[in-house]
């Protein structure tokens, strides 16, 4: 599956290896179309399968007493599902779903496995890339304790323009499409919170909102609201 390769190489577990390693990995990947709104796998399912998406938008979420907390939004050339890489019999720790058509090339651990022992320098890899996304995951739990609402708020629309910004009309734009319910799910929050700071933010000229596409006008005016 030489096509695979081109992404392969952008992907950061795998942009180290030789373009002979990735010619070896390519065909282990099962490339496969999912529509919108499909369940990937519920939290507690076993992990046995890895994820990495060439079109489209998934999100990981939790159900915490019926209110659904979003953890990621994973989109173009991401990845997830690597903990099931790693350890036999694990269980996933979150749902994914898909929030627009995709295509994701799906890659099963017992497919994966003998080529990891072989390859330390992607054993090396994956280790980094699990310790990022917990560092990651630790600071999204320190907002959810210590930041009030609106902080949380316009912390997520910070990240949200790292993450998935790019420049359109000489503006950043969050290339995404997201509702305010959606936001408010990121930051654990209300809809309404997440409509009044948003609304507070284009009448302060620091973002404007045009077709449900979020622009930042003044990013460094946005990161000076937050605690240092």
């Amino acid at each position: 599956m030489k096509s695979l390769i081109p992404l392969l190489q952008n992907v950061p577990l795998f942009q180290d290896l030789a373009v002979s390693d990735l010619e070896i990995i390519s065909p282990l990947f099962v490339e496969r179309d999912f529509k919108k709104g499909t369940i990937l796998f519920f939290e507690a399912d076993l992990g046995e399968e890895f994820f990495l998406i060439q079109s489209g938008v998934v999100k990981i979420y939790r159900i915490d007493y019926a209110k659904e907390i979003i953890l990621a939004l994973f989109r173009d050339g991401d990845f997830f599902g690597e903990m099931s890489l790693i350890q036999k019999g694990l269980t996933r720790s979150a749902t994914a779903e898909t929030l627009e058509n995709c295509k994701i090339y799906t890659l099963m651990r017992s497919e994966f496995y003998h080529f990891l022992e072989q390859t330390p320098k992607l054993s090396l890899r994956l280790l980094e890339v699990t310790m990022e996304r917990l560092r990651k995951a630790n600071e999204q739990i320190y907002d959810l304790t210590f930041l009030d609402v609106r902080m949380r708020i316009i912390k997520v629309v910070c990240r949200l323009a790292q993450d998935h910004g790019i420049i359109k009309q000489g503006r950043l734009m969050i290339n995404m499409k997201l509702t305010h319910q959606q936001i408010a799910n990121l930051a654990g929050t209300v809809r309404e919170s997440v409509t009044k700071v948003l609304q507070e933010l284009q009448e302060d000229q620091i973002i404007t909102i045009e077709k449900k596409m979020i622009f930042i006008n003044k990013m460094e005016a946005m990161k000076r609201l937050l605690p240092l």
